[in-house]
């Protein structure tokens, strides 16, 4: 997969979680999970690359706090209206 995207799972119209799928290569499992923020996992591969960030608490992660987290693991940030979805319901 070359392009991230945010998956949400909504219960009773409310984001309960989601997850930022990052670049990767096709087959790449998550080898590893450690707490990045609060609300915030980042999920890395076996050579410690990060595949994908959950985020536990959309309704109070901020897209400044994912991009802090971004920054930290030397990837370009999130425009605000990508993590929108969290946001909408």
């Amino acid at each position: 997969m070359k392009d991230r995207y945010l998956e949400v799972t909504f219960r009773k119209g409310k984001a309960v979680a989601a997850y930022l799928y990052l670049p990767r290569p096709a087959g790449a499992k998550s080898a590893r999970t450690r707490g990045m923020a609060p609300g915030v996992l980042v999920d890395f591969d076996g050579a410690g690359k990060a595949i994908g960030i959950e985020i536990t608490a959309p309704d109070r992660v901020t897209a400044d706090q994912v991009n802090v987290v971004l920054s930290q693991l030397g990837i370009e940030p999130v425009a605000p209206e990508e993590l929108a979805p969290l946001q909408a319901a």
